[in-house]
């Protein structure tokens, strides 16, 4: 007989009784499945579910103590349940769940199947959540002043459920660890003094510089940002500059000869750029276009008080020449430093910052000085109080590093700062949780941890001051209502519109989506002469020039003019600025919706968008001038309105030479009404790879008519393809059309759930209304897994029903479901150590 050490048979034991409770509890949810949601089932299911029949992969009448809690399952009936998707009306001639029915499967699935106990919500499990790009720039910059290129330093987040702040996927791998001790260096560096006094400097850029200097000559030069001045005519910059004390300065000016890109090629074209200073010329010389290269130059002086002049002269060398690229002088800053004289030196910039208070000579009073100042950057930097311990190691450091050669006392303050930045406790967002009130309820998370979770749903960022100080106090719940009214008027709130729309619209997406514009205007403006240029040039570009025969070089030689001449004719564009428009259009849209507390059904439906000249001809609508983007009310039955329509979404969904109706149709789907479609079987031949004849004149919704055919298929594309065929009259580039390859666009059809539509204005409205139910689950389920930074799963099912009804009663205004969500038991609590989710 085996030994089993006394200490593995105690294991085996509780496995086994964990087990055998387990069962016991799935016979009772068998018994009650039989009981009292059995005939539903015979009544609705059985038919393509039961009794040998088993489509899509789904068995329902074949459960047992060991399958009846398939949690994914049993999910997937809640939703399409709810979503009246299942039975499918088509295939059950009308004879469908009432709505009591319908419930009373909704509640059976999650008091017995969940087993959710409405008064003891599981708030669910939460990993430790790691700051992502986002927010470490913005709590970089609270915490210490510095704009730090997060995107240009750490690799791209992963993303999952739509978002980048899930905590599960937020790893930090051995080079991320090294990236973020080399950021908290430069970081520190840059922010923290680290001497108690420096030469004065006043540097001037941007609006500033602007404004000291005399109005641009020219349109080109005309801006309020930037001062600079044409490559192609004669002008003056001039203004005046005001010393205060006598003294010995230096002048130190950069120079940038800015290029703007062109299809059409170099531009050759040279100017003389001519300095002067107080009438003393201190540059003369050429320049050109050098691309991503600045010149410094710096001049010294002895200057009496009183007002210095400076002036910048451009004259043109090539006057002769074809303007291609756009070519400025760009003065990016202008830095004075002094007077010299050490009586002058002042405390750097952002001294009192990190070093409060006068810094004590006294080595015991330093150290009392040290304790606190570290404290309090410890408490902000780790969002709760350190322990002593921490504390007193931080000191050492510093107290070490202030003993070394070279080494001021503010380098060794941080030094001790690096430490901080670089702590798994500044990284991650550190919880803890108050003592259950009862066995087995789940507790409520600290003021703290509750203060961090706020600041990061709807600032993406470190708490402020207030709520520290109400953290502190133990009284931010009792005032909660009043913050969360506090956060969402500040501008911080910023972060929440741009974060959460720029992820679930893709708004942020829009700058990386590449679209061919010839290949989309063929495709709406058919030409076979152009379109036999365009692919005889794509092939022979692709040859070596140094390996093209005579009749190759001829090809490519004829067909580039054609196209070049082509792109410099008036055929739309989807350029930087145009993406630009349409992500502004989005986040003002959403913006609007959320400050003016509207409902939440207009982000589908509405008379109204944001455009400016730019964005406006792009969609084609009349009457729209200037730069700045502002709400427009649109013309009665105009398509637009509603952010399916929306430039970034219809770009976004699209191919780089085509719309895309299914990738339109899966985002509705999985972003509007929350039923994503199942992942589509391997070996499934794409839109272009189908059996037809004359596949390309065929129009996508004969292509996908034609792939609808295949059973495989069939069951996804009919809750896909109406969605997205709805919005053919958008093309990839989301320009208005009415036909495409010739023929006209049919945008008419009907939902899985029955309803029908001619036009884009009509599927909207039904989405709104008809379907509105779909879209609170949808939208809620977005903003609490947002505001979570996790996945939401079965136990979540009573919270989020919670919400929804919360919308129901408010009329679908967002201030609500925000209030709601932070008030909810998975955002307040955290799991009971002792619960077992088995």
């Amino acid at each position: 007989m085996p030994y089993y050490p006394k200490k593995s048979l105690l294991v085996i034991g509780s496995l086994l009784s964990t087990y055998l409770h387990s069962l016991s509890g799935s016979s009772e949810i068998l018994e009650s499945f039989e009981k009292d949601i059995e005939l539903l089932f015979d009544i609705y299911c059985y038919d393509c579910h039961g009794y040998g029949e088993s489509k899509g992969g789904v068995t329902l009448d074949e459960f047992t103590p060991e399958n009846i809690r398939d949690l994914d399952l049993w999910m997937r009936a809640l939703k399409n349940t709810r979503a009246h998707i299942m039975p499918p009306i088509e295939e059950a001639d009308g004879f469908v769940p009432n709505a009591k029915e319908r419930q009373e499967l909704l509640d059976w699935i999650k008091r017995t199947a969940f087993d959710i106990d409405p008064s003891n919500i599981d708030p669910g499990h939460l990993k430790v959540q790691r700051l992502n790009r986002t927010e470490y720039h913005n709590t970089i910059l609270d915490l210490m002043g510095v704009d730090f290129d997060t995107v240009g330093t750490f690799p791209k987040d992963n993303s999952g459920e739509g978002f980048d702040n899930i905590g599960e996927l937020l790893t930090l791998s051995p080079m991320l660890l090294e990236k973020y001790l080399d950021a908290a260096t430069k970081i520190v560096d840059e922010a923290v003094p680290q001497k108690p006094r420096v030469l004065p400097e006043d540097k001037l850029v941007g609006s500033e510089l602007v404004q000291l200097f005399s109005a641009s000559t020219t349109e080109d030069d005309e801006s309020e940002d930037h001062l600079q001045l044409t490559f192609y005519e004669p002008s003056i910059r001039t203004g005046t500059y005001l010393v205060e004390k006598a003294g010995k300065y230096q002048v130190a000016i950069e120079l940038n000869p800015k290029s703007f890109s062109s299809f059409r090629g170099f531009d050759y074209n040279r100017c003389r750029f001519i300095i002067k200073i107080d009438g003393e010329t201190k540059l003369d010389r050429e320049f050109e276009s050098i691309t991503g290269k600045t010149f410094d130059f710096t001049f010294d002086y002895e200057w009496l008080p009183g007002e210095h002049e400076f002036s910048f002269e451009v004259i043109p060398l090539t006057s002769g020449f074809d303007k291609i690229r756009n070519l400025k002088m760009r003065i990016e800053q202008i830095a004075i430093r002094g007077p010299h004289a050490r009586e002058h030196w002042i405390q750097p910039e952002n001294y009192a910052r990190f070093f409060p208070g006068t810094v004590p000579d006294d080595p015991a009073e330093r150290s009392v000085y040290t304790r606190e100042i570290i404290e309090d950057f410890t408490f902000k930097a780790f969002r709760r109080p350190a322990d002593s311990y921490t504390i007193d190691h931080l000191v050492e450091i510093v107290d070490i590093a202030s003993t070394q050669e070279g080494f001021t006392y503010e380098m060794a303050v941080g030094q001790a700062m690096v430490a901080i930045l670089a702590s798994p406790r500044f990284l991650y967002r550190e919880e803890e949780s108050l003592p259950s009130s009862s066995a087995g309820e789940h507790p409520l998370i600290d003021e703290y941890s509750l203060a961090s979770r706020l600041s990061y749903f709807l600032w993406s960022t470190m708490p402020d001051e207030e709520l520290f100080r109400l953290a502190k106090a133990g009284k931010l719940r009792e005032n909660l209502d009043h913050q969360i009214d506090r956060m969402m008027k500040s501008k911080r709130s910023d972060a929440f519109i741009k974060n959460f729309a720029g992820q679930w619209l893709h708004a942020r997406d829009i700058h990386s989506v590449t679209i061919s514009n010839l290949d989309v205007w063929l495709r709406d403006n058919p030409n076979p002469e152009i379109a036999a240029a365009n692919d005889a040039y794509r092939r022979v570009r692709e040859i070596p020039e140094n390996t093209r025969t005579p009749e190759q070089q001829e090809t490519y030689a004829r067909t580039r003019k054609i196209i070049r001449k082509l792109y410099d004719s008036d055929i739309p564009n989807l350029k930087w600025q145009q993406q630009q428009a349409m992500k502004t259009e989005t986040e003002m849209y959403f913006e609007h919706i959320i400050r003016e507390n509207r409902p939440i059904t207009e982000l589908l439906d509405s008379d109204y968008t944001f455009l400016n000249e730019t964005l406006a001809e792009h969609y084609g609508i009349e009457g729209i001038e200037g730069k700045k983007m502002r709400k427009v009310t649109l013309e009665p039955g105009s398509p637009r309105g509603g952010v399916l329509t929306h430039g970034t979404l219809l770009a976004y969904t699209s191919n780089p030479t085509r719309t895309s109706p299914v990738k339109r149709g899966v985002f509705i789907l999985e972003n509007i009404l929350g039923t994503p479609p199942a992942a589509p079987p391997p070996n499934i031949p794409s839109l272009e790879d189908v059996e037809a004849d004359d596949i390309e004149n065929l129009s996508l919704r004969d292509t996908l008519a034609i792939h609808r055919e295949k059973k495989l298929c069939a069951s996804c594309h009919n809750r896909m393809d109406p969605l997205g065929l709805a919005l053919e009259n958008f093309n990839a580039m989301g320009i208005w059309r009415d036909s495409e390859l010739g023929q006209a666009i049919d945008s008419s059809g009907t939902l899985i759930t029955g309803e029908t539509f001619a036009s884009i204005q009509e599927m909207k409205r039904i989405l709104a209304t008809d379907r509105k139910n779909d879209f609170y689950y949808c939208f809620t389920e977005k903003a609490l897994t947002y505001a979570l930074g996790r996945g939401l799963e079965y136990y979540d099912t009573e919270t989020v029903d919670r919400l929804v009804r919360v919308l129901h009663e408010n009329e679908g205004r967002p201030y609500a479901l925000i209030e709601a969500i932070i008030h909810s038991i998975p955002f307040q609590k955290s799991r009971h150590p002792d619960y077992n989710e088995s």
